[in-house]
């Protein structure tokens, strides 16, 4: 798994052997393939040669890429894609950096070909300045024509150049939402130009208008308002059908009876029908066709639910008296099923479409609609295990910062998403749970994921050392998890001790050990078997937690320990905050380390019985000198 996977095939062009050196190593990091003129003496394997110009070249993988990443001057790749560019719906997105690697420019398909989010990956990762210069970016606002995306939204009608606009310009825009995820709108900066409902807003009439519904509208020509329409995938199909019904009558059933009701077929999340037709050719054909996920249930699962129009004919014949009107209020309602406690939920017995049969030439399908409170996305979920490291965004590695910007939701600690807020893009969802709600935290981001959103959880230090990490693979083990939906990917942050460590010189050169004070998860006589080990091990010991508002008495506890082993002279370090503005840094003794201020933010160093200090630096040896003067 990579974080460019989304914007394969990739492919690069440099023309010089500056350009070159600068993307062979970005595009072997990218899965992309470089292309360069066979004129440069280049003898890289994986390097592809292209035979004349390059606009001839250009022309020729335009139509087989994704995005497309320069190094060459700004202006010459404007008139290199100019003659290419169709629609920024299809166009790939197009990447310019300089010679240098300083600036990544998204230069075209800022929004819909990804290039505004590629720019600021491939910055992360060369450490260079994204340049992006589309207004929504700039106002900290979703881009309209991509709104959807995360939720597997599907564009409808109208005139996103002309909402666009609008919003760019701070106008009011009016949302009408009746289907579909709100958490986009929980995100907005303050300030957005939104308002929601029917409603007017105040003596401000609207100057655009977004409607996010499974009704099919539609739109006056010639209107002055624009209008575009986004459609959550939220309603369920309920399918029965005489053996052998072919895919074509399924198809116009389906849409004469969206018609009808004026549902949108764009709205469609799948199909849902008996076990008895999971083989059914003409079912499975179309399902194929448009990528519908196809349920199937049992004739007992669904002769529990209760019907509008239940059958005794049906009954007889498959066990159940329904088949499409049970099927889609069963498959609105579980589709999404990330606890599993089916027994304790109500099923909403609501349908959008009662059962309408449609018949033709000895064919004949049952078709019902319902509609589900949670769109259907489409999309294998993410979870990003990211440690921050101590909090400083130069500490924090490029891996870790592509991860953060290109998922769909961050999670963690309000604290730590502080501290990574310049890391965060528009449209992101973010989601904050205090300290003490650990597990939530991690549930939250599993069920983000089990639906299909990119989450990345956030841990201070290393997300694997008293992080987040070890937490959320529990809750997984805990559904049942497959080990591959949703997919995982853990990328390491510097620890608070080796933070720390940085900070007072090299104490950590020998053996040592990491031990939490807490004893909200560990039992305190456990901690002090760690302890006493540690200490009578000679261990260099970085002490987590070592003291909080209601929780006194351990730091005092394990200083005694320490004492029953160690010299009273034996360096300690006092760590408050590394990296951060409020950082205090404390180099004292293990007789006089509780003389001075100790609290939860604090990393305790505790040296072995050879370190010592030397012009403030904390020294632990490794025993180099004694090898050499063995050999």
């Amino acid at each position: 798994m990579s974080l460019f996977d989304t914007f394969q095939p990739i492919a690069a062009i440099a023309t010089t052997p500056q350009g070159t050196q600068l993307l062979h190593p970005l595009c072997q990091s990218l899965g992309a393939t470089l292309y360069v003129s066979d004129t440069l003496p280049l003898t890289e394997t994986t390097v592809c040669h292209y035979q004349g110009s390059l606009k001839t070249h250009l022309a020729t993988i335009w139509p087989n890429h994704r995005a497309l990443i320069f190094c060459l001057a700004t202006g010459a790749v404007i008139r290199l894609i100019a003659p290419l560019l169709q629609d920024k719906a299809t166009d790939p997105a197009i990447i310019v950096i300089d010679a240098k690697g300083q600036s990544v420019i998204s230069l075209c398909s800022g929004h819909q070909g990804g290039a505004d989010r590629l720019a600021q990956l491939i910055a992360h990762h060369l450490h260079a300045t994204p340049i992006i210069t589309g207004a929504s970016h700039h106002l900290n606002l979703p881009g309209i024509d991509i709104l959807g995306l995360p939720f597997g939204w599907r564009k409808g009608p109208g005139d996103w150049t002309g909402v666009s606009h609008a919003i760019a310009s701070q106008k009011r825009v009016q949302v009408i939402q009746e289907a579909g995820s709100k958490l986009w709108q929980e995100n907005l900066p303050q300030n957005h130009p939104f308002y929601f409902g029917f409603g007017q807003m105040g003596e401000n009439t609207p100057e655009g208008r977004i409607w996010i519904s499974a009704t099919q509208r539609r739109f006056a020509e010639g209107s002055p308002l624009p209008k575009v329409q986004w459609y959550p995938r939220v309603l369920w199909v309920g399918i029965g059908c005489i053996r052998g019904t072919s895919q074509g009558l399924i198809a116009s059933a389906i849409k004469e009876v969206c018609q009808r009701y004026h549902l949108a077929t764009e709205a469609i999340a799948g199909m849902a029908t008996i076990d008895l037709k999971a083989d059914e050719v003409g079912i499975i054909e179309y399902c194929q066709e448009k990528e519908y996920p196809l349920l199937t249930y049992s004739a007992d699962v669904l002769n529990a639910i209760k019907v509008p129009n239940p059958s005794d004919v049906v009954k007889e014949e498959v066990g159940t008296s329904s088949v499409a009107e049970a099927a889609a209020i069963y498959g609105a309602n579980y589709w999404f099923d990330y606890e599993g406690n089916r027994e304790n939920r109500e099923i909403d017995q609501s349908l959008l479409v009662t059962k309408q049969i449609i018949k033709s030439e000895g064919e004949a399908v049952t078709i019902a609609i319902a509609k589900s409170e949670l769109e259907y996305t489409g999309k294998t979920g993410k979870i990003y295990l990211v440690g921050i490291g101590p909090g400083s965004l130069e500490q924090i590695t490029s891996a870790a910062k592509m991860a953060i910007n290109q998922a769909d939701a961050l999670v963690g600690y309000s604290l730590y998403l502080d501290l990574i807020n310049p890391l965060q893009r528009s449209g992101q969802i973010v989601e904050s749970l205090p300290i003490t709600q650990e597990r939530k935290r991690a549930q939250r981001a599993i069920e983000l994921a089990q639906w299909g959103l990119s989450v990345a959880v956030i841990s201070s230090g290393d997300c694997g050392i008293y992080g987040m990490a070890g937490l959320v693979l529990e809750e997984l083990k805990n559904t049942d998890w497959d080990g591959k939906k949703p997919n995982i990917e853990v990328f390491p942050g510097i620890t608070a001790l080796q933070a720390a460590a940085s900070r007072v010189g090299t104490p950590l050169m020998h053996d040592f050990c990491a031990i939490s004070l807490s004893d909200l998860l560990t039992p305190w006589e456990v901690i002090k078997k760690r302890l006493n080990a540690a200490a009578m091990g000679d261990f260099v010991t970085a002490l987590y937690n070592p003291r909080s508002q209601t929780r006194q008495s351990q730091i005092v506890e394990a200083q005694s320990i320490f004492l029953n082993y160690r010299n009273p002279n034996t360096p300690v370090a006092l760590v408050r905050c590394a990296y951060r503005q409020d950082e205090t840094i404390i180099l004292t003794n293990l007789q006089e380390m509780l003389t001075h201020t100790i609290d939860m933010l604090t990393t305790v160093l505790i040296g072995n019985s050879s370190t010592f200090y030397h012009q403030n630096w904390m020294v632990t040896p490794r025993g180099y000198n004694q090898v050499e003067h063995q050999l």
